[in-house]
């Protein structure tokens, strides 16, 4: 207990650093996290920004900002941070421009991309600058899923609603008479503009509330569910974590730390799934403090580690209790690992929503009983536990 313990005050502390090999045993526990990543191609102005906000809900600043090169003619924004990324976005720039070379960044982006996702307005049929990037692409990963998104669809229609319910399905091969001829031509000439590259066709249009259309998401639903399709299971169940965890939010520091946990949650579920057992207790101290301190800066509350052990001991024990039990069921294969990396899944969420629940109440002027804050992470490590394994089992 002491141990952990003294792990978790080293990384909360602001004035003591971390153990020397956190940082790498953070670094190996990202590769191991699945994380989905999506390469970008496409023209400027083309919607990527708008599939990152609709995907993410972060702001265009935030997406902006949070943008770092990586290539010379690529950059990288990995969401809600780098340090504990949950989905990961390579956006190829300069694309659109005669002379493009895509060979350096298939060679960084080839091993790691499981989708490609094209972007085409719907009204630019100047796409062959695109096309001739995205064939050797797709020829060095031929079964790579590659979704092509006719965007803007408003500008083949303007002024006129959307046909609804979204008509568009089996990638666009047959319209129903609801779509308005402009509409069905442009998406039709894209078809074939890029026949033979691409998997999916997703037509959508995603606008800012303040442009008046009806539905803002228009053909939002639609790509996400041909992203959980294409993706492999376990990148799919990430993808499906956060839509769960952040549907029909309106508080909007939680909006924001939700993906915050849900990323730290899901390292915590890789370093629980570790099949020694006891190993993940020195793991997990290191990724839960890691999240608070994300957490606290996020509210602009100052994170010690006398405030943490305030509210930690209001939580009480019981979580490194439960923890220990199941470590005894990693000597069983595979079982073991499936219930650690439940318990490290679900202790992690219910941590990081308690101190967000202890944040609200300390801005609001009130420290939380006790009681009722236990009451709380219990509530909250139920619900998890059982998305958990609701999830996985599905998949």
């Amino acid at each position: 207990m002491s141990r952990i313990w003294d792990a978790l005050k080293r990384v909360v502390s602001s004035t003591e650093g971390p153990p020397p090999d956190l940082e790498a045993t953070l670094a190996d526990l990202r590769t191991k996290t699945p994380a989905p990543v999506f390469w970008l191609l496409g023209k400027t102005q083309s919607g990527k920004t708008s599939i990152i906000h609709y995907l993410t809900g972060a702001d265009d600043a935030a997406i902006g900002s949070g943008f770092r090169p990586c290539t010379r003619t690529s950059r990288r924004y990995q969401f809600p941070s780098p340090e504990a990324p949950l989905l990961d976005f390579l956006d190829t720039r300069g694309v659109d421009e005669p002379g493009y070379d895509p060979a350096e960044d298939i060679a960084a982006f080839d091993p790691q991309a499981h989708v490609i996702i094209v972007t085409a307005k719907a009204t630019d049929f100047a796409q062959g600058n695109i096309r001739h990037a995205l064939e050797p692409i797709r020829t060095a990963s031929p079964s790579r899923p590659v979704i092509l998104c006719v965007t803007c669809l408003n500008e083949t229609n303007p002024r006129q609603p959307h046909p609804a319910p979204y008509p568009f399905e089996d990638d666009c091969r047959a319209m129903p008479q609801s779509v308005p001829e402009s509409m069905r031509r442009s998406i039709e000439q894209h078809r074939q503009a890029f026949a033979g590259l691409f998997d999916h066709c997703v037509p959508i249009d995603l606008t800012k509330p303040e442009d008046g259309f009806a539905d803002p998401n228009y053909g939002g639903d639609g790509l996400k569910c041909t992203l959980l399709d294409a993706l492999p299971g376990a990148y799919r169940q990430t993808l499906l974590r956060l839509k769960d965890a952040t549907a029909a939010l309106k508080d909007i520091h939680l909006r924001h730390a939700l993906p915050i946990i849900v990323a730290y949650s899901s390292m915590a579920a890789s370093a629980g799934a570790v099949p020694v057992p006891f190993v993940d207790l020195v793991l997990l101290p290191g990724v839960q403090a890691r999240m608070v301190r994300h957490l606290a800066k996020l509210y602009g509350q100052p994170m010690t580690a006398e405030r943490f052990k305030e509210v930690a001991t209001s939580l009480g024990l019981g979580i490194l209790a439960r923890q220990a039990v199941r470590e005894v069921t990693k000597f069983i294969p595979y079982v073991g690992s499936v219930a650690g990396a439940a318990v490290a899944w679900a202790s992690t969420y219910a941590l990081g929503r308690a101190f967000c629940y202890y944040y609200q109440a300390v801005c609001e002027g009130h420290v939380p009983d006790a009681h009722a804050l236990k009451k709380f992470y219990h509530e909250q490590y139920t619900a998890a536990e059982k998305g958990f394994e609701t999830r996985n089992g599905k998949h």
